[in-house]
């Protein structure tokens, strides 16, 4: 029984240890939800893809990563106020 105790206090301490070591969630890294090379440009209310789909922003951070990284392929305003829903034809060429 001894042992037994024994064995189990060891288990409780490591384990303690190495919980005590994990990174808190505050410490992780940002991730991103969108493979922004699948996107054709984007829009503030959301994204068409390359294939034509259009996907609204899956959360309001996905959207600032790409205005910042793709600002040439971003365009602050609803995607439905141009011409065809904002598909851009231009974008291919």
């Amino acid at each position: 029984m001894r042992i037994l105790a024994s064995g189990a206090i060891l288990g409780l301490t490591v384990a303690a240890a190495l919980i005590g070591a994990t990174p808190s969630a505050s410490a992780a890294h940002v991730a991103i939800s969108i493979d922004p090379g699948t996107i054709a440009f984007g829009y503030s209310d959301g994204y068409w893809d390359r294939a034509h789909q259009w996907h609204p922003w899956a959360r309001p951070a996905d959207a600032a990563w790409y205005r910042a990284h793709y600002r040439s392929h971003y365009f602050a305003h609803h995607h439905d106020r141009d011409r065809e829903g904002g598909w851009r034809h231009e974008w291919w060429h």
